[in-house]
Formats: structure tokens, sequence, C-alpha cells
């Protein structure tokens, strides 16, 4: 094989390892490490899980599969009409014995998003609270301090009745709501962290037992931790956590201290699954 060609061939795998390997953290940000304490093949979990005392919340599009978290049994599901109001389930958190779930209409054009509930025991559909068009797209819901959290997300990606860009991922914000499901305060994200999820933006967030808000992007198996800004409309990205996930909904369980729920698409393996990771944190 000529020079010429060695030379080619060498930047060629150069390119391809650039693109499957992760964005380094920053140099200033710390890497936790875990340990992988449960993982259950779940066909439901697509998008994200919830997870409560005694069992674990798989979500898809249309679907929420309940499902006991010790054996990984499943309980019961709520499916809804494939025609239906429900378009894009994207993530989950169980408060008060409900089931509280971000919903957009993502991809379609413009972004309308709506908070829907749901009784954890029975999963009877029990409310819900639309924004219309907002922000971006509703990908995630939590509970904090008296408040709800989420983001609306935006994206580099373009979709085929978006004539532009869906949103452009820098217009990503982590927002605090009040009692009325108005926006009462907003953060953007650092730039070297929205550098993580190419062109998608951030899927998943839950508020951990560290006080910090754990967020995850897309695809790639890891989350991050952020504080709030002394200063500023900057969230702080402050940790960062390997996971056996691959992106989409993540939720910390508050019934066993710092275990972290995700979900992996395996498209080599054509499953999909719910890992559980204890975190060494701080």
């Amino acid at each position: 094989m000529s020079h010429r060609r060695h030379l080619l061939c060498g930047l060629v795998l150069a390119a391809a390892l650039i693109l499957i390997q992760p964005v380094r953290a920053a140099d200033d940000v710390p890497t936790l490490q875990g340990e992988k304490v449960a993982s259950f093949v779940v066909p439901e979990a697509r998008q994200a899980v919830a997870v409560d005392g005694g069992h674990f919340f798989a979500i898809d599009n249309q679907t929420i599969a309940k499902y006991d978290k010790k054996s990984g049994a499943k309980v019961s599901e709520w499916v809804g009409p494939k025609d239906g109001p429900i378009i894009h389930l994207d993530s989950g958190a169980v408060v008060d014995g409900k089931l509280y779930a971000a919903h957009s209409n993502y991809p379609e054009w413009p972004m309308t998003s709506s908070v829907e509930v749901w009784d954890a025991t029975t999963l009877k559909h029990v409310d819900t609270f639309s924004f219309g068009i907002e922000r971006g797209s509703l990908t995630w819901l939590d509970y904090h301090d008296g408040s709800w959290w989420g983001a609306f997300a935006n994206y580099n990606r373009v979709f085929d009745r978006s004539p532009v860009a869906y949103g452009n991922k820098f217009n990503t914000q982590i927002v605090r709501f009040d009692q009325d499901w108005r926006v009462a305060e907003a953060w953007v994200l650092p730039e070297v962290l929205l550098d993580k999820f190419g062109d998608m933006s951030n899927s998943g967030g839950s508020w951990g037992p560290d006080g910090k808000l754990w967020i995850s992007g897309h695809d790639l198996p890891e989350a991050y931790a952020l504080e709030i800004p002394e200063m500023g409309s900057v969230m702080k990205w402050v940790a960062a956590a390997p996971l056996e996930i691959a992106g989409q909904g993540i939720a910390w369980d508050r019934s066993e201290p710092k275990v972290l729920f995700g979900i992996v698409r395996d498209k080599a393996k054509k499953e999909n699954r719910v890992t559980a990771t204890r975190i060494n944190l701080p």
C-alpha cells in the first residue's frame, strides 16, 4: 500500500474514533465513579424511566409500563391511542403518588409541550397542563425545594416540517416553575456542555441527594451535575459520571441513597434495558 493510501486510511480511522468517543469533560470538572446495581430488559424503555419506592416506570412515546423494582416483573401499563393527543412522552417523576411526565409534539413544528399526570398506582390519567408554543420542547420534570423544574430543549438537527434547525440547541433552557406552571426563573447551559450533545439537546434531568441537578444528553453514557450560579444566567457544571445508559431520561431513586436510574437502547442486541447505578457522591 502506498504512503498516500496509508495516510488516507489513518485519517479516516482518526475521524471515526472522534465520532464514537464521548467528549471529554472540562479539565476542572471531576468524574465520579459508580457501580451498576441492577439491569432489566424492558421493551418500553425507549425514552425515560421514573422510579418510586417499589416500582420503576418505563416511558416510551405513547406508553408507560410499570415494573416491580426488585424482580423486574411487569405490573401494568398505560398505552395511548396511536393517533391520540399524546405524541412524545420524554421523561417522568413520581411525586406524592402521581407520575408527572414531560410531553411534547417532537419532532413536529412548531414545538408544543404539556405536563401530563397519571395516578402512579392505577396508571389512570388524572391531569394535564398545556404550555402551547413555548421556549422549546419540554424534555424532563422534577420537583425540588418546593418547586417544579424542567428543561425546554432545542436542537440543531433539521426535521421535515422545520425549515431550519429545530430551535438551535443554544436556546435550551433549564427552568423553575411557579405554582401555576409559569416560568419563574431560567438558565442556559455552558457551551462546553452543549458541545457534548452534538446536534441534539438535554434529554433528562433529576435533582440528586447531593443537592445538585443531574442532567443527561440524547446519546452519551454519562450524566452531568449542575449548580445554580451565584450570578448570571449560565448553569455551573460541577461533576460528571459515566453510566450504563444511552442518554435519555434519568431519575434518582429517593428510596435508595445515591442510586440513579437510566435506560439503554441497545441496537446491537435489539433490546432496551433499565439500569440502576450507585454513584460515589462526595
